[in-house]
């Protein structure tokens, strides 16, 4: 075997996440985590759950009011899904570009770039009263964000095997706040002078335009986010091409003390590659372990896309077509209810449950969660026929938000999985823009595809209306499927 070989073969974090390993990790002192950087990260993660998330209880209302399905009920979800599905499809074109990008210049320039982006792009939202002027707003938000997979390779690099799980465990704290406040931001302020009379009754900018303070909010939280970032953010990837912005501001000891740590433990539980590795090409990256980890990540993300994309749309149907009928106030406070159950869940529960059953058992008990819960949408939609909206039925719709947080738990399973795959740390952003570009494919697919199925099972009523959740059961056991594949252990 060639040394070029076994650079492109060898695992970038040697994991140690296997329940036969955890006695062996007991014996060697967990590097801590550099606090105030992390603490970074976690708040400029903060800022695409929050635009994502705070279209989504307004958006089967939106499509109404700017009149393009022509009042027909059916043809809501078809729309709402081209609208979501459309920000991924730009991003998958771009994606790779701006994590390979990072390698070469750096995160933080990227990360500046992505921020300017997301809040430009969702001022433009706001504004937007055609179809057409949302499509283009959602996919400049693709194209110029290439955060996701950047902020990947940044916690990778402020980790060892030793505190990766331990991050993981609390990323989904911003996804969490995001997917709280997001939809009640989206829900409360939508339509603002409808809602509030006698505070913006009178305003007839936002009587023109309903749906811009609810998408300024987010859109100004990403200015401040950046600012934050050009101040504050320290790089974190290395070679002669990264440009050094210039900081302002500095925590002295704290990144820099952490990489000396984590220089002399030992090089089986070091994430720190070698600093000469070069970053391999784009077909160094197609080795197994990237293929499977990115496969399952993809797979992954088109079930919890596809779930995530139907839930609201199944909300705001009415009864006697399939849905719960419920309205904007009311989906945005559900939706709301998830994002803190899952942030709380996540961070008190990922860790542990991931240090006793180990990567792959987690990933796939997560994935398996999809199945009850796409099941439950016709069993509450047959209870509201039979008795409205009883408690018995909110009573289930908490149910099925509790289960569905399984799906968090895979991902944190996966993110360990890529970062294991990784040919070297030079590679660390363009292996995560590949997995992400594969991510991104899917979740251009799932919302439109997923939400035309409801359209079309709901019109034509195959299955008594029910055919698109059949459907995703399927999809979800494709996945399961997929998910063997993966090897016992990441970077085995």
């Amino acid at each position: 075997m060639s040394p070029r070989d076994t650079d492109e073969t060898q695992p970038l974090l040697a994991a140690r996440n296997d329940r036969n390993d955890l006695h062996d990790l007991d014996f060697k002192r967990k590097t801590p985590l550099p606090l105030f950087q992390f603490s970074i990260v976690l708040f400029l993660q903060l800022a695409e759950p929050l635009t994502s998330n705070v279209i989504y209880p307004f958006a089967p209302q939106l499509m109404r009011d700017i009149g393009i399905t022509k009042g027909d009920e059916t043809k809501v979800g078809y729309y709402v899904g081209i609208m979501q599905s459309i920000f991924f499809l730009t991003q998958a074109m771009t994606v790779l570009h701006w994590s390979r990008m990072s390698d070469r210049i750096g995160r933080k320039p990227v990360i500046l770039t992505g921020l300017l982006g997301l809040s430009i792009s969702m001022y433009c939202f706001g504004l937007s009263r055609t179809f057409w002027g949302l499509v283009i707003s959602r996919s400049l938000n693709g194209a110029l964000n290439g955060n996701i997979g950047v902020i990947k390779s940044i916690v990778a690099e402020l980790t060892d095997s030793t505190n990766i799980a331990q991050a993981y465990a609390y990323m989904p704290i911003a996804w969490s706040t995001g997917s709280t406040l997001g939809p009640i931001i989206g829900g409360s302020l939508a339509r603002p002078a409808e809602r509030f009379p006698e505070l913006f009754g009178d305003n007839q900018f936002l009587r023109k335009y309903p749906y811009f303070l609810p998408c300024a909010i987010p859109a100004t939280f990403s200015l401040v986010a950046w600012v934050v970032t050009l101040l504050f953010l320290e790089e974190t990837a290395t070679g002669p091409s990264v440009l050094r912005l210039p900081r302002l501001f500095r925590r002295k000891g704290d990144i820099d003390t952490v990489k000396r740590e984590v220089a002399v433990e030992e090089g089986a539980t070091s994430i720190q590659a070698p600093i000469g590795d070069q970053a391999v090409t784009l077909r160094g990256l197609m080795i197994r372990p990237v293929i499977v980890a990115a496969t399952n990540y993809a797979f992954l993300s088109l079930v919890d896309i596809a779930l995530r994309a139907i839930h609201p749309v199944f909300l705001s149907t009415p009864i006697e077509l399939g849905g719960l009928g419920l309205p904007t106030s009311r989906i945005g406070n559900l939706l709301s209810v998830f994002g803190v159950l899952n942030g709380l869940v996540q961070v008190f529960f990922f860790a542990r449950v991931h240090d006793y059953l180990g990567s792959k058992l987690t990933f796939f008990l997560g994935i398996a969660s999809a199945l009850p819960t796409f099941a439950a949408f016709p069993l509450l939609n047959s209870l509201a026929r039979t008795q409205g909206l009883s408690t018995l039925v909110w009573a289930a719709a908490l149910a099925q938000i509790i289960i569905s947080i399984g799906l968090s738990f895979s991902y944190g399973a996966v993110f360990i999985y890529i970062s294991a795959a990784a040919p070297n740390r030079a590679s660390l952003g363009a292996t995560n823009g590949l997995c992400q570009l594969s991510v991104s494919v899917m979740r251009a697919i799932g919302p439109a595809a997923a939400n035309s199925l409801l359209s079309l099972s709901m019109e034509k009523g195959y299955l008594h209306g029910y055919m698109v959740y059949y459907v995703l059961m399927v999809v979800t056991g494709v996945a399961l499927w997929i998910g063997t594949l993966l090897p016992r252990r990441p970077g085995a």
